[in-house]
């Protein structure tokens, strides 16, 4: 809920929104009433505030990421394995920033961009970029889903792609009706579910360790292992996982003087400080399991899928783990593919209808925006492509959203006047710098490789 007029800290014409949650930050340190909270348990405290980034971590595993990091590893072994683990190092900043922008103005990034774009063409087109993103997101997961379905149940894939976008609208209804710490629950418990079904197989056939350290070093093969590279870059820094992380801190939690206040059934107002700390924890958890999952598949197709003709659809990763490991884990696997297309469709779903109220101002029925994007899904089902080089060059679309989102992220962090005394230290901006000028330095070298036939 907005603050009164009567609140010093409130925005007026006189005290824009940037100065507003300036003030309002440097009061949060001291809490509500001018005094400083005394501390709790600090355990129980922590755990309680783990959970947005868990749920902004689903994009992570998504479809898209299987299919890139299992066509990568029959492809390539072990050689991009250190992709991996820097696209997973760089996710950690991403999203710990994002989570701050939501935490300290109470504002997802979005919205923060739909004030300071004046122009209403500006926003329009912003928007439009991040929407084809978001549909390009949600392409990859539906057609994930219906796969499992398919390799499951033997469901027709444009069945499967409409059960899973079913599915998909009764987890959003969940979080719009029973709230965020509900929605959390139920995604966290899927997360678990991918976490089992993609790593099982790892144990079962473990990588050759000398492999393993050697994809620690930095090189590419051809022109094919940096289109992977980009895929799985894509799949990994996903443009809508930093817009929803935002927006979850924001729905999660609220500070005292912030642009909103706790619902019921949410955290208790606490210090802005005391929220930035319990994300770190919840930042690295989500990352941890994200990275090691992704490892795990990267790992399972370079050990057991090398070499195997058609491992570079996923029925043919199926169909060779199940003559490899046995049809428990292809099982395992399916079950997994199945629950990162549940979990995964369902946070972009969030993540687009916040793209799209945060810039146009805008609010379409979620049955009817949840339909209008299961469509390109649905047609490429219908049409009978090949839904594994589908979900490839749709991560790679991704990839290229990915400095739209990320250099206004870094930017807007670094400013006193949009987060105050939690602005980003230099050494942290430096690093988004860095990290934003790495992944749109590869953009270029892929689009150079792609209009030259290189």
């Amino acid at each position: 809920m907005p603050k009164s007029p009567a609140d010093p800290l409130a925005p007026t014409a006189d005290r824009p929104v940037e100065a507003s949650v300036e003030a309002s930050t440097e009061a949060s340190a001291a809490g509500p009433h001018g005094r400083r909270p005394k501390r709790r348990g600090s355990v129980p405290r922590a755990a309680w505030l783990i959970g947005p980034a868990l749920v902004a971590g689903v994009a992570y595993l998504d479809p898209g990421n299987v299919a890139s990091n299992m066509t990568a590893g029959a492809q390539y072994g072990y050689l991009l394995v250190w992709v991996v683990v820097l696209g997973n190092l760089t996710a950690w900043l991403i999203q710990y920033l994002s989570a701050k922008l939501g935490i300290v103005t109470g504002r997802s990034l979005p919205e923060v961009l739909g004030e300071r774009i004046r122009s209403r063409w500006g926003r329009r087109a912003y928007w439009l970029q991040a929407e084809l993103v978001a549909m390009a997101t949600d392409l990859a997961e539906i057609i994930g889903g219906a796969v499992a379905l398919n390799l499951l149940f033997g469901i027709p894939l444009i069945w499967g792609g409409v059960i899973t976008g079913a599915v998909s609208i009764g987890l959003l209804m969940i979080q719009s009706r029973r709230g965020p710490r509900t929605f959390e629950f139920v995604i966290i418990g899927l997360l678990l579910i991918i976490t089992i079904g993609f790593s099982v197989g790892v144990l079962i056939a473990p990588p050759d360790p000398g492999g393993l350290f050697a994809g620690l070093v930095p090189r590419f093969a051809d022109t094919g292992s940096v289109l992977l590279a980009a895929s799985i870059l894509g799949a990994t820094i996903m443009p809508h996982a930093i817009y929803a992380h935002s927006a979850l801190s924001r729905d999660r939690f609220a500070t005292p003087g912030s642009s909103r206040t706790a619902a019921p059934g949410e955290a208790t107002e606490l210090p802005a400080g005391v929220l930035l700390r319990a994300t770190r924890i919840d930042v690295t958890v989500a990352m941890a399991i994200a990275g090691t999952v992704n490892l795990c598949i990267l790992l399972l197709a370079a050990v057991n899928l090398a070499g195997v003709e058609g491992t570079d659809s996923l029925e043919g990763a199926y169909a060779a783990l199940g003559a490899a490991l046995g049809p428990v884990i292809a099982t395992l696997f399916a079950i997994g593919l199945l629950a990162s297309g549940l979990a995964s469709t369902s946070v972009g779903a969030y993540a687009g209808a916040e793209i799209m109220h945060g810039l146009l101002h805008v609010r379409v029925p979620l049955l009817v925006r949840r339909l209008v994007s299961l469509l390109p899904a649905l047609v490429i089902l219908g049409l009978g492509l090949d839904p594994t080089l589908s979900l490839v060059i749709s991560q790679v679309v991704l990839w290229f959203g990915i400095p739209f989102a990320l250099v206004p992220l870094v930017s807007l962090t670094a400013k006193a006047g949009v987060l105050g005394r939690w602005r980003n230290h230099w050494a942290t901006t430096t690093a988004g710098v860095a990290a934003s000028v790495f992944l749109i330095a590869l953009n270029a070298l892929l689009l150079w490789l792609v209009f030259t036939g290189a």
